[in-house]
């Protein structure tokens, strides 16, 4: 009778010439072993996309154009507005690893070093956590700087004509 081996903890690898199998199988074998389970690139760039809003000095994600073509489809009916969270993130995703990559826009006057450093222990954090997939890469391209007196150009509250 053959013994299954299975990996447990960070980092362990079986030894050379031992296959490491997923375990056991059948009504003893525990719960998390029965089955598979797959994350969509999705879930992980939607993850990565509130992680990354979440640090103070950020302003926006995506470049000028995705962002200006975001704006105009969250106006026209039917095409939802969901993509707003993941505009700016593109990810990778593997069966054990993702990696993501950030087009972020900076507060004006913040430290960009110290902000990306904030971007990549959030979002490393957030998807590690959540999805248990190992990060293994977070590129951030900061495409722009938000001045205070830039205001992203909204229709005003009241029509032209009364």
């Amino acid at each position: 009778m053959t013994d299954n081996i299975t990996s447990v903890g960070e980092g362990s690898r079986p030894e050379a010439g031992v296959s490491a199998l997923k375990g056991r199988t059948g009504a003893g074998a525990p719960a998390e072993t029965r089955g598979k389970t797959t994350i969509a690139d999705g879930v992980v760039a939607k993850i990565a996309g509130m992680a990354a809003r979440e640090v103070p000095g950020i302003y926006n994600l995506g470049a000028g154009m995705a962002r200006a073509f975001g704006a105009m489809r969250e106006h026209v009916p039917g095409t939802g507005g969901g993509g707003a969270v993941t505009r700016g993130v593109k990810v990778e995703v593997g069966e054990r690893q993702a990696a993501v990559d950030l087009d972020v826009v900076v507060e004006y006057g913040v430290s960009i070093v110290d902000v990306a450093g904030g971007v990549r222990t959030n979002v490393i954090s957030a998807v590690e956590r959540m999805t248990g997939l190992e990060v293994v890469e977070v590129n951030i391209a900061v495409d722009d700087v938000h001045l205070p007196d830039e205001e992203e150009q909204t229709e005003p509250d009241e029509g032209r004509v009364r």
